[in-house]
């Protein structure tokens, strides 16, 4: 069985998903509007994307920065949008007031998603009880992988959650993929390695000229480097 890891790149536009497949990404996650943490991308853009390169998509949908999910009612068109455009897997998590999982938004979405694959985003990281959260949303169809920092303040901060919740892959409400991203660096991927886990989520450190400038392909091939090793 292979070991490779998974390594996802978010990507704006299909400029940016060439550089990444060229470096080697096996993964890209669409968005836009970076200032506001990421959102859903325009349909053309996921169009000229997906026509662009032959790589899996996962596409953003949340319509304003935050955990709140704002209109539900948009989210669903949207979703509809996107999946009649060719869109066949998401990433999204919303949260409610108290910090738990907003069920009834996400429970509404995901029945328009109807089975396909989706990332519970980084909302995790802002929750009151993460544990609570994982067994509650145990049972959403589509949910295979959690995007996490292991800590609202990045990954520095995170390592000993992601390890803890590495070593319980397998058991209920940990069945899903660890991810990581947020303030991810080349030199924790080892640590993260060693822990088990085996998927990683790159943004601004495919960028070193920052999100204004294109994405460099050689930064990614600078992670496939490390998270093959």
């Amino acid at each position: 069985m292979s070991t490779r890891a998974v390594l996802e790149v978010i990507a704006l536009d299909a400029e940016d998903a060439v550089a990444a497949q060229a470096g080697g990404a096996d993964r890209l996650e669409l968005v836009a509007d970076m200032a506001a943490d990421g959102l859903t991308p325009p349909v053309p853009t996921f169009a000229a994307i997906r026509a662009a390169v032959d790589l899996p998509l996962r596409v953003m949908l949340r319509l304003r920065d935050g955990f709140a999910a704002g209109d539900v009612g948009v989210l669903v068109r949207t979703a509809c949008e996107l999946r009649a455009a060719g869109a066949d897997a998401f990433v999204l998590g919303f949260l409610d007031e108290s910090g738990g999982p907003d069920l009834p938004a996400l429970e509404r979405l995901v029945a328009e998603l109807d089975g396909c694959c989706w990332t519970f985003h980084r909302a995790i990281d802002r929750a009151a009880d993460r544990a609570a959260l994982r067994k509650q949303l145990a049972d959403l169809p589509g949910l295979d992988t959690y995007l996490t920092a292991g800590s609202p303040d990045g990954v520095d901060d995170g390592l000993s959650t992601l390890a803890a919740e590495a070593a319980r892959g397998g058991e209920p409400g940990y069945a899903q993929r660890l991810l990581v991203g947020g303030g991810l660096r080349l030199d924790h991927v080892p640590r993260l390695r060693a822990a088990g886990v085996d998927a990683f989520h790159i943004g601004g450190a495919a960028r070193p000229h920052g999100w204004h400038a294109p994405l460099s392909a050689e930064a990614v091939r600078a992670w496939r480097t490390a998270v093959d090793g």
